[in-house]
């Protein structure tokens, strides 16, 4: 997939299948995001993984807008 392809085709994912996300995506998904530059190279980031069943759970009643974290493997 082309870069402009994927960005302009896009889209909100609010329905997840039971399937886990191998440690190695997510090592990705992490090296690829720590990437993006930042204002003097300061690189001020946190990343927060939470594969946690019951947290994940917990999460929608604190938060209006995540629901979807209820079916979702990690977040």
């Amino acid at each position: 997939m082309e870069l402009m392809e994927g960005i302009l085709s896009r889209r909100s994912i609010r329905q997840y299948t039971e399937q886990q996300v191998p440690a190695e995506v997510i090592t990705e998904l992490l090296t690829a995001a720590m990437s993006a530059p930042s204002a003097s190279n300061r690189r001020p980031w946190y990343f927060v993984v939470i594969s946690d069943r019951q947290t994940l759970s917990e999460i929608p009643k604190h938060h209006e807008y995540s629901g979807m974290l209820r079916q979702a493997s990690c977040a």
